[in-house]
């Protein structure tokens, strides 16, 4: 998952009278800027042969920040810039984050510019300088995957690569700031490219201690959380999610990993209890307020499911998917209005959101303003033509206008997507009924359809019926009045006013 803190209303407003915002710069601009900060970090053991290798970013300070586990198995240190090589000594170690610092005498590298993972949104473009077994600088670009809180920043997932080698590296934003170390994992067959927040970076003069006995570390807590979400392994997430919080009960991610495995086992009440205690913790965490958001409108809580995502889009107004669910449960809730302004504001962001518009035109079909409910689903089927809800809305907005044909082709183009789709079936049904009494039995059959698909299906138990007394079948219709009592007794009754006689 996937998440950032944002500016409040206030302090964006003040930015904006500061400074106006740098320009993005392109991949080969950033690796020019900034591959000059980067160097070779070679580890050697105790009879001075190379044991390990990896990379180091030169910080403002003149120390080269890399990863501890580069270091571990050495006893002696060297830094290669260029073609030259400078002896090093280890200057500070948070082996529990796997950040660590090098004081190399001498190095000419120019130091890069601290940037920060507070502000950072997943789907940022983000760049990683490394050097892969210890060969000339290389760039990977990617985005922003994922990120989940920690202590001070965010951890940070990316599709950008990193090999071995890059442990240790850079990974920049789009104006060449640092926003990390990458570092390389694999566990369980599952490769994964994250980066160690740069706060972790600016906090290791507080945090430098010797190295302790081995235990578990808080970035190994994370590396496995992260493996066993990539492998969606939601019952392995929950156990380890559970035992991190034995080791650790104030850890943001550790609660917010529990609560995806909770949400993924149904368990949505424990779900949002960890949600909120992750929250407790870090309450600028924005994908902890959008997946309560998601526990609240699957538990039905829809006014707690509103909140979550108002606070969500407090952090990060310009989040297209908080909008998007916000305007979901909205119609969920029968606030069709609002639904329609959120949906809005999810376009404004993103007009290819098929979503979006496949909930907008539902809500303006609950309007009843179909003209719109048609345009909004048409467009949604231009983005997805394969999606067979957007299909199913536009062939119910026709109906309602009364415009039959165009509603049997929507239905019709449904079923080619998915043949087992007793929505268009009924639909389909319902439609034949209205054209003209010799499509009755395109219309018996349609809604037999439904029900073999669906045998739960009241309303389409209800279409046959009624479809049955108009084709002067009365006997079936009053068999199906007899089964659609079991039902739903408020269907078969109004059934039964309609076909039996006054």
């Amino acid at each position: 998952m996937q998440h950032a803190q944002g500016l409040t209303l206030a302090a964006l407003s003040l930015a904006l009278t500061l400074a106006m915002p740098a320009a993005a710069e392109t991949a080969s601009q950033v690796f020019q800027k900034v591959s000059p900060s980067i160097v070779v970090v070679v580890t050697y053991d105790a009879a001075g042969k190379p044991a390990e290798l990896g990379s180091g970013v030169m910080l403002p300070n003149r120390t080269v920040a890399t990863n501890c586990h580069v270091l571990k198995d050495g006893t002696q240190y060297r830094v290669r810039y260029g073609d030259k090589v400078y002896p090093a000594r280890l200057d500070k170690s948070d082996w529990d984050r796997d950040v660590c610092s090098l004081s190399a005498p001498g190095l000419p590298a120019p130091p890069v510019v601290l940037g920060n993972t507070k502000t950072l949104q997943v789907g940022a473009p983000v760049y990683a300088i490394g050097a892969p077994e210890g060969l000339q600088l290389t760039l990977s670009e990617g985005i922003v995957s994922s990120l989940r809180p920690v202590g001070g920043g965010s951890y940070i997932q990316t599709t950008a690569a990193i090999s071995p080698g890059s442990s240790g590296g850079g990974l920049f934003d789009d104006e060449g700031h640092l926003l990390g170390l990458t570092s390389f994992f694999a566990a369980q067959g599952q490769q994964l490219n994250f980066a160690l927040p740069v706060e972790w970076i600016e906090s290791l003069p507080q945090r430098s201690t010797q190295r302790v006995a081995r235990r578990i570390s808080e970035v190994d807590w994370l590396n496995q959380a992260a493996a066993l979400e990539k492998k969606k392994d939601w019952a392995g997430l929950l156990r380890w999610s559970q035992a991190w919080l034995k080791a650790s009960p104030g850890n943001a991610a550790a609660w917010f990993g529990a609560g995806e495995g909770y949400g993924y086992a149904g368990q949505l009440s424990q779900a949002i209890d960890a949600y909120r205690q992750a929250l407790r913790i870090s309450p600028q965490y924005e994908g902890g307020w959008y997946n309560l958001g998601v526990a609240y409108a699957k538990a039905g809580q829809y006014p707690r499911a509103i909140e979550a995502f108002r606070q969500g889009l407090h952090i990060n107004p310009q989040s297209k998917e908080a909008w998007s669910n916000l305007g979901l449960v909205y119609n969920g809730a029968e606030q069709y209005p609002q639904a329609i302004d959120a949906f809005r504001q999810a376009l404004q962001i993103d007009a290819q959101n098929a979503e979006a518009w496949g909930g907008l035109g539902l809500a303006y079909t609950k309007m009843g303003q179909f003209p719109q409910s048609i345009n909004a689903y048409r467009q949604a089927l231009q983005i997805n033509v394969q999606d067979t809800e957007a299909w199913d809305g536009l062939g119910w907005a026709y109906t309602k206008m009364g415009r039959f044909p165009q509603s049997i082709d929507a239905y019709r183009q449904a079923l080619q997507v998915n043949a087992q789709d007793a929505q268009a079936w009924d639909g389909l049904g319902m439609a034949y009924t209205q054209i003209e009494t010799g499509q009755y039995p395109k219309a018996i059959g349609a809604f037999r359809e439904a029900i073999r698909i669906n045998p739960q299906f009241a309303n389409a138990w209800f279409g046959l019926g009624l479809v049955y007394y108009g084709a002067g079948q009365k006997a079936q219709a009053l068999a199906v009045y007899q089964h659609l009592k079991t039902l739903s007794p408020e269907l078969a009754q109004k059934l039964f006013d309609d076909i039996v006689p006054k």
